[in-house]
């Protein structure tokens, strides 16, 4: 296990060092599981106060945090000093390939081109014509489908499938069961629907006893960007005519569901379960919180950040600050807070005095 010097680690993460003893740093972890050769992260008041319980002898603290009888390092953006020493202590998952590079039980066509160093493990089928770029690794199980395109430097998790024709950028990771290019959703009927005459009319008029429903065949393909990573079980569908589009460093999370056509900006973070409607655009750097919904066609403007399970129903303009079912402007959603408490002090206030309205009624009967 390798160690570093307090002086190493305030180098790695820019910090000033307030040295009191002299620590060898093994590994990082939250105070109150901290030994002697952890180096502490006291990020947050809660763990600030856990020092003094913790057996460390050496904090990463944010700015302006000393601690008595303890080295720290202080940070200015704790939680980036962080990512960076997870990235000093992080292992990746290793790829079995029994010695050489190509486990052998990996299934790989003639046509496809291979990069250098490139690792591929067990039961790994790479089909006809697909190309995969240097340093890149696969792991046990996935799939990549005809004519993909692979980049230099990514990584894919067990299970991970990509269609036909698919292209993904350098330095992408797609974790376990990630599904690239899967025909997006996309149907019709020979009559008007229950859908088109409720979108027409605002009702439903008729049954059709013979209701056949036609599938569309999706012949555009996906496009992820470059430094893209997507959380396990995520899907991106094909687009019916043009791709589907990923822009570079946005990031995915687990369970999220992308559909047909639509085109996802450059640093977007898309978190769990967020599912969007087919040939929804969405800008750069858009947030997209927990179970948020996106109905089809709409666009979403750059900078925007749409707040935990909204329904967004129609297109918002960049810089939006999206809440609420249906969505709305958050200025506009405070408002209608504000309405309903007063609604709610106005009827009360009727409440008192009904019996006097009563008695008046009656009175003037």
């Amino acid at each position: 296990m390798r160690t570093f010097t307090v002086e190493e680690i305030s180098q790695i993460v820019d910090g000033m060092l307030t040295k009191v003893v002299d620590v060898q740093i093994s590994q990082i972890a939250p105070p109150l599981l901290s030994n002697e050769n952890t180096l502490a992260l006291a990020l947050g008041e809660d763990e600030i106060a856990n020092m003094a319980k913790s057996k460390a002898k050496a904090a990463l603290v944010p700015l302006g945090v000393q601690l008595d009888g303890i080295t720290t390092i202080e940070v200015e953006r704790p939680r980036l000093a962080m990512m960076k020493l997870l990235n000093l202590f992080y292992v990746a998952p290793e790829v079995i390939t029994d010695g050489s590079n190509i486990h052998p039980s990996a299934v790989i066509s003639k046509t496809a081109k291979i990069g250098q160093n490139v690792k591929i493990g067990p039961n790994v089928v790479i089909s006809d014509d697909a190309i995969i770029g240097d340093n890149t690794k696969i792991l046990a199980n996935s799939y990549i489908g005809k004519a993909v395109e692979l980049g230099k430097d990514c990584f894919l998790h067990a299970n991970v499938n990509i269609g036909d024709r698919c292209k993904v950028g350098e330095k992408v990771i797609l974790h376990h069961g990630v599904s690239i290019g899967a025909d997006g959703f996309s149907f019709v009927t020979e009559n008007p629907d229950n859908i088109e005459q409720a979108k027409k009319d605002g009702e439903i008029s008729a049954s059709e006893s013979k209701h056949v429903i036609y599938k569309i065949p999706s012949i555009g393909a996906v496009r992820i960007g470059n430094n893209v990573e997507i959380g396990a079980n995520s899907t991106v569908d094909r687009g019916t005519i043009e791709d589907t589009v990923v822009g570079d460093n946005t990031k995915i999370d687990n369970l999220v569901m992308i559909a047909h056509n639509c085109k996802i900006g450059r640093g977007c973070l898309i978190v769990s379960q967020v599912g969007i409607a087919g040939s929804c655009v969405i800008g750069d750097r858009v947030i997209l919180a927990g179970q948020a919904g996106l109905a089809d066609h709409i666009e979403i403007g750059s900078d925007t950040i749409i707040t935990a399970k909204a329904g967004v129903t129609k297109s918002f303009p960049a810089k939006s600050i999206v809440i609420g079912i249906p969505a709305m402007p958050r200025k506009d959603f405070i408002k209608q807070l504000k309405t309903m408490k007063d609604a709610q002090e106005i009827f009360a206030k009727f409440r008192k005095f009904e019996p006097v309205l009563d008695a008046f009624m009656e009175e003037h009967k």
